[in-house]
């Protein structure tokens, strides 16, 4: 259990603070999402458009669930709270970390959800998604960290202090 991963919406910084995490704690780090496009051959964008949403769904929740690594920092796509198998998986090797943001903060980060892509359904709304994700954001955290107001160092050391205590008990 001596890894850390970080969940929370697209847009909310997990890949940006994972590496800089990462290298303040000597841990490799890993995105899930290149790790799911590497697995696959195919960009996310592609495999949502080929497979419909829950064909993509069922893939990150099947290679989210078979990660195994220790010392990581893992930045997972922010549609993994979807996959139960997955989030048990990932709490039973780690940490779970909850990168927070406010809806208006991520709408302004985010561009095109599709070419980015974004786990969305049809005619749902960013804010829906929003809305929709948060409590499971929260109900999965191990450590729940609101970084509006924090830069990317901040939020690393943050975490990193809060998960040594984690990891000390």
């Amino acid at each position: 259990m001596n890894n850390i991963i970080l969940i929370g919406m697209p847009g909310c910084g997990k890949s940006t603070v994972g590496v800089v995490l990462a290298k303040t704690m000597g841990y490799r780090f890993i995105d899930s999402d290149l790790v799911i496009q590497e697995q696959e051959g195919r960009l996310l964008s592609e495999i949502i458009e080929t497979e419909g949403l829950d064909g993509f769904l069922n893939v990150e929740n099947r290679i989210n669930a078979s990660l195994e690594v220790k010392r990581t920092v893992i930045a997972t796509g922010g549609s993994v709270i979807y996959g139960k198998e997955a989030m048990t998986h990932l709490r039973d090797i780690g940490i779970v970390v909850y990168i927070r943001l406010p809806y208006e903060k991520i709408k302004r980060r985010l561009g095109d959800l599709t070419k980015r892509g974004v786990a969305i359904k049809s005619g749902q709304t960013l804010y829906d998604l929003y809305n929709e994700r948060a409590p499971l954001y929260e109900k999965y955290a191990d450590i729940i960290i609101d970084v509006n107001k924090m830069n990317i160092s901040e939020t690393a050391l943050y975490i990193k202090e809060q998960a040594q205590k984690r990891l000390c008990e």
